[in-house]
């Protein structure tokens, strides 16, 4: 299921570029948000359904994606100059991923989180229907130490029963010292207020409150 915005909100995402390279990166002439999280947490697939648009493709083997994938976006209209750059980072944590490129990922995407000045702001995706991962609490822990901006997403949510929801989250917050918001890219629930957040960490408030 798609975003549902309509208006100045609404999102068009084109695909820039995809690098194993630090020096690869673009020029940070857009502010960013990057999305982060285990290789198997549904990361491409809320991408598509924040954009509204399949440009986030899932490898058939998780742990295989190893690039940073840049998507500009304009919002209102396909036409206009885009205002904002997602960044698809390769996922992390996967027991099935070998040693060398598990030595890649510091390699550029470490320097992408530490040094990267138009990153606004970093979405942590965690499992909603597995229990909280060290993984998860270490990426938490080095977003806070590079002083990033971050807001941990608990995605999945359509597979924790209604009356579990509520101690679940509590659970994942309690570990990763934020409280997550809840979202299913296969329902939708959650996906617009999700965007309206990335919205707000890039300074485009003006345009949500004309739509």
């Amino acid at each position: 299921m798609g975003a549902s915005l309509s208006g100045a909100d609404r999102p068009f995402a084109t695909f820039l570029m995809a690098t194993t390279d630090a020096a690869g990166f673009p020029r940070g002439d857009l502010p960013e948000v990057a999305f982060l999280g285990r290789s198997n947490v549904g990361k491409s697939s809320l991408l598509n359904s924040l954009v509204g648009a399949k440009v986030a493709f899932t490898s058939n083997t998780p742990g295989r994606t190893r690039t940073v994938t840049f998507f500009d976006v304009a919002l209102g209209s396909a036409k206009t100059a885009p205002l904002l750059r997602l960044a698809d980072l390769p996922g992390y944590g996967f027991a099935r991923i070998s040693r060398a490129a598990a030595k890649e990922w510091p390699k550029f995407v470490v320097p992408y989180l530490e040094k990267r000045e138009c990153l606004d702001l970093c979405v942590l995706l965690v499992d909603s229907a597995i229990p909280p991962q060290e993984s998860d609490m270490a990426m938490m822990d080095l977003l806070r130490g590079a002083g990033r901006q971050a807001i941990v997403v608990a995605t999945k949510v359509d597979k924790v029963a209604p009356s579990k929801r509520v101690s679940t989250l509590k659970v994942l917050g309690t570990a990763l010292g934020v409280v997550p918001w809840p979202v299913s890219s296969k329902t939708g629930d959650g996906v617009d207020g999700l965007w309206q957040q990335v919205l707000l960490a890039t300074g485009n408030t003006r345009r949500s409150q004309r739509s």
